[in-house]
């Protein structure tokens, strides 16, 4: 039982080791590739003005949590959303909330990735969105905002692609705006640090 609960002991240091080997702590703007079923995107993010959501961020890409996910949530000229489904509508293993940085001063304009939340404001997970449209009400005021933590730097035409597949109520989920055919996110990689 004692060898056990050692190898358990382990096991979690070696994960979370995988973590903070994998991110540079000095890259302040890291890029991520995000390879879909449309083509590819490449975002830069920011972490001098979203430190705690880009690390979170990262955190799923690099231990391969984003792999084979689907963009459940699509509305032309408002958002694409993803990052928390697989194709059969499974949810993903979910990690813990962060705290929400929408007051970074990064506005929900077209062509940035924020972070989905629930009502209540530090209830951001994994769900990440992109905006099609400076989405001002998105933006903190006399409420909290949805944190904004980068901005794509490769494959707008992709993301435009994406913004227009059709799409419908899905009644097996009772949710509106999922697209009839699945757009995956295949596959989300750190790209190695600019010199």
């Amino acid at each position: 039982m004692k060898l056990f609960f050692q190898f358990i002991i382990l096991s979690t240091l070696l994960i979370s080791s995988t973590f903070s080997y994998a991110v540079d702590p000095t890259n302040i703007y890291p890029k991520v590739k995000l390879q879909t079923s449309m083509g590819v995107i490449v975002v830069e993010l920011d972490r001098v003005k979203a430190p705690i959501t880009v690390d979170n961020f990262l955190e799923y890409v690099v231990k391969g949590e984003y792999n084979n996910t689907i963009f459940h949530r699509i509305i032309d000229d408002f958002i694409v959303q993803g990052g928390a489904y697989d194709a059969k509508f499974t949810a993903k293993k979910l990690g813990k909330n962060i705290i929400n940085e929408s007051g970074n001063g990064l506005k929900n304009e077209m062509g940035t990735i924020a972070m989905a939340k629930e009502n209540r404001p530090h209830t951001a997970n994994r769900q990440f969105f992109f905006n099609l449209a400076d989405n001002t009400t998105l933006d903190p005021g006399r409420k909290w905002g949805y944190a904004v933590f980068g901005a794509i730097v490769e494959g707008e035409e992709v993301l435009t692609a994406i913004a227009k597949v059709p799409t419908d109520y899905n009644e097996e989920m009772a949710w509106n705006d999922v697209p009839l055919k699945p757009v995956m996110l295949i596959k989300a990689t750190l790209l190695p640090a600019d010199n």
